[in-house]
């Protein structure tokens, strides 16, 4: 077997997009029979999130305290 060598690429600058943390998103996935909602949390980039897990009232609060914009709705 050869052995494949990488030539290392040159970092170029990039221009990333600018992103606003003060948006916070969230995408229910579930509302599970054990009580559970499964969703999707995301900051200033809806579609880079996390998956989480939390009861109805605890999930509530959270949505409150993050003002969140619901993005299953």
């Amino acid at each position: 077997m050869s052995a494949q060598r990488f030539a290392p690429f040159a970092a170029q600058p990039q221009q990333l997009p600018t992103v606003d943390t003060t948006q916070r998103f969230v995408r229910v996935i579930e509302q599970r029979p054990d009580g559970l909602v499964a969703f999707e949390f995301a900051i200033g980039w809806p579609e880079l999130a996390v998956e989480l897990l939390l009861p109805v009232p605890a999930f509530t609060a959270f949505c409150t305290a993050n003002r969140v914009q619901r993005l299953d709705a």
